[in-house]
């Protein structure tokens, strides 16, 4: 396993770093310290080329002018919150509703812990490195309660894992939703969309939206619709059957796995022979299939312009919107209480 670590700009007089592992097989992995930030994925394919299988930024200075989330940690709450309300102990709490075209509150607000420099601690064995990032989330911060301790650790192993792990404790009740929110082409960050991957997703069950985007509540069947990957399927032939061929819908784990993992999704791109098998503690499963990316011109690394359908997000997460549906898994984090959650990404090729 090799290291490095080089400056990677500043932000409100903070230092942000660019923090680069390798692997012995020559899978690499970059991150920085401000938003937790995954820039850089480079896996080898089947004959053993390598492409940046991420979408992201070179510097430091375009993540700062702004973007769709690409690589970033997503928190307090990751995914929506009806009207940015919820009512916890009888207290009611109001969040920003920070998504203009559903005026309701997503990933945490404007600025939630994608936009902070986060402190770290690297640790270094044989066969892994673990980046410690850490921060405290004063009480009020964004409109939640509580002050909240978070420490995310995103690990590269010689297994060719990519895990992301959380660890929280709070000050008082409060509620807490945390996702690494990558956008992944398996083919390579540019080279178009990702409509001919194979998706498998390990989920009987979904949870329907309204227009403004929020879970009606109600857990439907995949069955026989175009968001049914249970037996795997071509993204794009899955998307012609839905109106808009746009998918940006919680699922729902179906539990088989192995120890306290669940097997939640295999993705493969047949033209590199890509794989990416994804494992989570978390109950659910967000995949977004990249449809609002032409809604900006983003313009990622050596200026290559991405384009709709160009990466898609496999979000390890709890359901949307769970602080106001009690029947959902809850978010509720008390004080007694630890959080954690952890999602490995394990690549490999066919």
């Amino acid at each position: 396993m090799e290291v490095t670590v080089v400056p990677f700009g500043q932000v409100n007089g903070k230092s942000a770093d660019l923090i680069t592992i390798t692997n012995k097989n020559g899978l690499q992995v970059s991150l920085t310290n401000y938003g937790c930030i995954v820039t850089s994925l480079i896996v080898p394919d089947r004959n053993g080329n390598k492409d940046d299988v991420v979408l992201g930024y070179e510097s430091l200075e375009k993540y700062l002018a702004g973007h769709p989330f690409f690589g970033a940690i997503a928190g307090r709450c990751a995914n929506r919150i009806q009207d940015g309300k919820f009512t916890l102990d009888g207290m009611a709490y109001l969040l920003e509703t920070n998504e203009p075209p559903t005026v309701q509150h997503l990933h945490g607000g404007s600025k939630g812990f994608d936009k902070y420099v986060w402190g770290y601690d690297i640790e270094e064995k044989a066969d892994v490195v673990r980046v410690h990032l850490h921060r405290v989330s004063p009480d009020g911060e964004s409109g939640y309660p509580g002050t909240l301790s978070v420490t995310h650790t995103i690990a590269l192993d010689d297994a060719n894992q990519l895990h992301f792990n959380f660890c929280a404790h709070t000050s008082k009740p409060t509620i807490l939703n945390l996702v690494n929110h990558s956008y992944y082409n398996l083919a390579g960050h540019d080279k178009g969309s990702v409509e001919d991957h194979e998706l498998k997703l390990f989920a009987d069950h979904y949870t329907p939206v309204a227009e403004n985007m929020i879970p009606t509540g109600e857990v439907k069947s995949v069955a026989r619709s175009g968001l049914d990957f249970r037996e795997g399927a071509v993204i794009g032939q899955n998307m012609d059957k839905l109106a808009g061929r746009w998918i940006d819908h919680n699922f729902v784990l179906s539990g088989e796995g192995r120890g306290k993992y669940k097997k939640a999704a295999e993705l493969y791109d047949p033209a590199s022979g890509r794989v990416m098998e994804v494992e989570t503690t978390q109950p659910a499963i967000q995949f977004y299939n990249g449809f609002k990316l032409s809604n900006k011109a983003w313009f990622g690394r050596n200026g290559y312009k991405y384009e709709e359908f160009g990466g898609l997000c496999l979000e390890t997460q709890h359901f949307p919107d769970s602080p106001n549906k009690p029947h959902f898994p809850s978010i509720r984090l008390d004080p007694e209480d630890v959080y954690k959650q952890k999602t490995i990404h394990r690549f490999s090729t066919r």
